[in-house]
């Protein structure tokens, strides 16, 4: 079986190094990635349906993976929104396929953002970690003609940490580019 390059360096040197330096008895306590999900919403899609297909290649372009639609809970009439229509699509990566795409967000994507200075430090309280993105362009696998418009996309990265400090440890050990705090 081919292991991603993440995995097999988070199996070999990571989990026992985030051991040690987390104070942490047993090493099914070390934190590791549950899932990566990537959230796209549409509000074209209010209007034209058809304009929700070329996100769809997009999507599935830089995950691997073809998406799924996600659908309007409820009626909002101020945004002409009826409940059940398709608002956007998601993918949620997990296994090897998660260290793959997490290693290409780090590694390829990251460094090719304009006047990039870190990613924010947007986690919730329970170890998982969100992260917005305003250009596709950044991945390699994107065409750039695959998407005329520029959506935001959201990637969130669930973790088994408990608490921030883990999560935020074991992202930076896989080289998460966190910005630097301000004193």
């Amino acid at each position: 079986m081919n292991r991603a390059r993440l995995s097999e360096l988070y199996t070999q040197k990571i989990r026992s190094h985030l051991q040690k330096t987390l104070g942490l008895s047993n090493v099914m306590q070390v934190p590791k990635i549950n899932k990566i999900v990537v959230n796209v919403g549409v509000k074209e899609a209010v209007a034209d349906s058809k304009s929700l297909q070329s996100v769809i290649k997009a999507i599935s372009a830089i995950t691997g993976q073809t998406p799924v639609r996600t659908y309007a809970r409820k009626s909002i009439a101020g945004f002409k929104l009826r409940e059940g229509m398709p608002i956007g699509v998601k993918v949620t990566l997990r296994g090897q396929v998660a260290y793959e795409y997490l290693d290409r967000l780090i590694n390829l994507a990251l460094p090719k953002v304009r006047d990039f200075r870190g990613v924010p430090r947007a986690f919730d309280g329970r170890g998982n970690y969100n992260l917005g993105l305003r250009d596709w362009t950044i991945f390699p696998e994107m065409d750039h003609e695959i998407g005329e418009k520029m959506h935001g996309m959201n990637v969130t990265i669930e973790t088994s940490a408990s608490c921030d400090e883990h999560g935020r440890a074991l992202l930076q050990e896989f080289g998460m580019p966190f910005c630097k705090e301000r004193d």
